[in-house]
């Protein structure tokens, strides 16, 4: 057996074991059959089309045929959730405090955030006028906008959002990755809604002091309210959807749980550090809640794919399955 060969079988266990044993050598067989003379390593694209194989196969026997559907549903309500903070944002950060206030400012804007809640805004765009894959791209660059803020923020010593603002961002962001190739108009073009929603709410809003933006209209108050308005947004299409025995409602539910608790992290924190909703949990507490969300929220999912498993009837391999090539 060759070193190639023994590569490939370890990236065959992405799939499930009946799979393997019925599959297995035709698969490896026809990729060793492509492969370039002299190659030692399956090539980045071969690794990545077993592992999507492995994943859809495991999903095909766990008898969650409707788990893609859901993580579109969810990728889409997460786009919306973050174009419409975006815009609401984007107009806050264009209120800086009054010259002399003594306040830190950037010129113009309150703080680094008005260039990342931008490239939240052109992530809406792309939904809307761009095709293929750009539009998720313009996402993963909106979300790499928001990690850079805190690195930049320290090396510049200028303000930015704080991290409750800044964290559910990420959530959001990382599972509107997952939205889908919208050919439908109607429907590409609700991110732009959303963002237009967010910059007409933002206008509406007075901040009780301008060099406080985000204190100064509760920011965590309007992320609790939006932490309960995708909960239950979601649910209610979870039960809308299964009424008509369509389950990726229920899915996206479980998929947009933990970006609901990033929006929640506040209330989270300060229930876990025993103080009253009106004050400040500590640093300590908000970064433990935002890591105990960050690891239960996924790890639900192989849990609920395991119990799907166990209450689906036996299941026979899918009668193809495609190299990349």
């Amino acid at each position: 057996m060759t070193d190639l060969e023994r590569r490939y079988l370890r990236l065959l266990r992405a799939y499930p074991a009946e799979y393997r044993r019925s599959r297995g050598a035709e698969i490896v067989g026809t990729y060793l059959d492509l492969a370039a003379p002299g190659r030692r390593w399956p090539s980045p694209a071969d690794a990545a089309d077993l592992l999507r194989g492995g994943l859809r196969q495991r999903v095909r026997a766990a008898g969650a045929v409707d788990l893609m559907p859901g993580v579109r549903l969810a990728a889409a309500v997460a786009l919306l959730t973050a174009t419409a903070l975006a815009g609401m944002w984007t107009v806050l950060e264009l209120r800086p405090a009054p010259p002399g206030t003594g306040e830190p400012s950037i010129g113009p804007f309150v703080s680094l955030g008005m260039v990342t809640w931008v490239g939240w805004l052109l992530a809406g765009a792309a939904q809307a006028l761009t095709p293929g894959r750009w539009h998720r791209r313009a996402v993963a660059g909106a979300v790499l906008l928001t990690v850079a803020l805190v690195p930049a923020a320290a090396l510049t010593g200028l303000p930015r959002p704080p991290l409750f603002v800044l964290v559910p961002q990420v959530g959001l962001g990382l599972v509107a990755l997952g939205v889908s190739r919208e050919r439908q108009v109607s429907l590409r073009v609700t991110p732009l809604v959303a963002a237009v929603a967010g910059l007409s709410l933002g206008a509406s809003l007075t901040p009780s002091r301008f060099a406080e933006t985000y204190r100064g209209v509760r920011a965590e108050l309007m992320l609790q309210d939006t932490a309960v308005a995708v909960l239950a947004v979601a649910m209610l299409l979870a039960l809308g959807l299964a009424l008509r025995g369509d389950h990726r409602g229920g899915w996206a539910t479980l998929i947009l749980l933990t970006p609901v608790g990033l929006l929640a992290l506040q209330p989270l924190a300060g229930a876990a550090d025993g103080v009253p909703a009106e004050f400040a949990p500590s640093w300590t507490a908000l970064a433990a809640t935002a890591g105990l969300v960050a690891l239960v929220g996924p790890a639900l999912l192989p849990v609920a794919l395991a119990v799907r498993a166990r209450l689906a009837p036996p299941s026979t391999p899918g009668p193809t399955w495609n190299a990349h090539r």
